[in-house]
């Protein structure tokens, strides 16, 4: 089986994990401090903190900007559902907003209202948002912006907080994992803080505020330590495979440019059952695009007129990672082509 992701793991990142583990340290250690370092260097930012996903990093981040009970926070309706959670677990109200052709949060149907605190653009599959429109947005209004850069390394940020995610999937990986990058010093401690069960400074084991144990362990970090120094590689691989794909895929599944390429998706229009299960039996993985937050049970409203319904029923994501050749994605290629051949051949 050909699968939708494999990490990428070098003797780069094994040198780091066998220091850590030479030096008996496995969960606390000097790495988690490097790859917060590096993390916010690349991305033009003063300070990293890391925890344990980031679903907890928005959560985190939501937290530290005092956003809570009776507020609301605006998030895309086309997204993974953590981005969504993160404002539930708060207490907070997502409110849901519909996307473009991109797959992006549509800003200009972004509704602001007395309770509206933040904003949570998704860079989904790697598609940057007009952060431009966004930010200005929320200056006027006052509200946070906190992105959602899981599917984004490489897009340099420009919110109040962002947040990563390093699940084994993601461009840059350690096997679970995330990150919040501020460049303002009163959040990144209050974050780290409410990260790390709200010790105080003394480690009195008095505790100010309700903490959370959401830490990145130091043979993790020794992993992001090692991806963070690939990077740029990583995404130059990346960028060459969706070459290969625009090249050999019939021009009909190409999808809007992507900025980075987490994964790469197709327009397969009413194709979509069709081709998975092709390329099922031809053993290749392919994934469904995001069902819209308002068709989930816990959210439910109105969804079918939304732009991201329509999306979930014809989009694919495909197989996409660093150690893909020209061969493989033009195997996947081939077979997508074929099977829009034989469907076409049956209508």
């Amino acid at each position: 089986m050909m699968r939708c992701s494999k990490p990428s793991i070098t003797k780069i990142e094994r040198k780091f994990i066998e220091d850590a583990l030479n030096k008996n340290d496995i969960g606390v250690g000097e790495y988690i401090g490097k790859f917060e370092k590096a993390w916010a260097k690349y991305n033009g930012t003063n300070y990293g903190v890391a925890c344990n996903s980031c679903t907890n990093a928005l959560y985190l981040a939501l937290k530290a900007l005092g956003i809570g009970p009776g507020d609301e926070v605006i998030v895309p309706e086309f997204t993974m559902i953590a981005t969504a959670w993160a404002v539930s677990y708060t207490g907070a109200t997502p409110v849901f907003v519909d996307c473009k052709n991109d797959l992006t949060i549509d800003e200009t149907k972004i509704l602001i209202t007395p309770k509206t605190k933040a904003i949570m653009p998704v860079h989904i599959y790697g598609r940057k948002c007009n952060m431009t429109a966004i930010n200005t947005l929320a200056k006027k209004n006052k509200l946070w912006v906190i992105e959602d850069m899981a599917e984004a390394h490489g897009i340099i940020p420009s919110g109040d907080v962002a947040c990563y995610s390093f699940y084994g999937n993601k461009i840059l990986t350690t096997g679970e994992g995330g990150m919040c990058l501020t460049n303002d010093s009163k959040t990144a401690e209050e974050i780290r803080l409410l990260a790390n069960m709200y010790f105080d400074k003394g480690r009195t084991l008095l505790h100010p505020k309700i903490g959370h144990n959401f830490r990145l362990t130091n043979i993790q970090a020794a992993i992001g330590y090692g991806q963070a120094l690939r990077v740029e590689k990583m995404i130059k691989k990346r960028n060459q495979i969706a070459g290969w794909y625009d090249l050999y895929l019939d021009k009909k599944f190409l999808m809007p440019k992507r900025e980075v390429v987490w994964m790469y998706d197709i327009d397969c229009g009413e194709e979509q059952e069709k081709i998975k299960a092709y390329l099922d039996k031809n053993n290749i993985e392919s994934r469904y695009f995001f069902k819209p937050m308002s068709m989930q049970p816990m959210y439910e409203g109105k969804f079918e007129e939304l732009n991201a319904y329509k999306w979930s029923k014809q989009g694919l994501y495909l197989p996409t990672y660093f150690d893909m050749t020209k061969k493989d994605v033009m195997q996947v290629a081939k077979l997508i082509n074929e099977c829009s051949r034989i469907t076409s051949k049956t209508k």
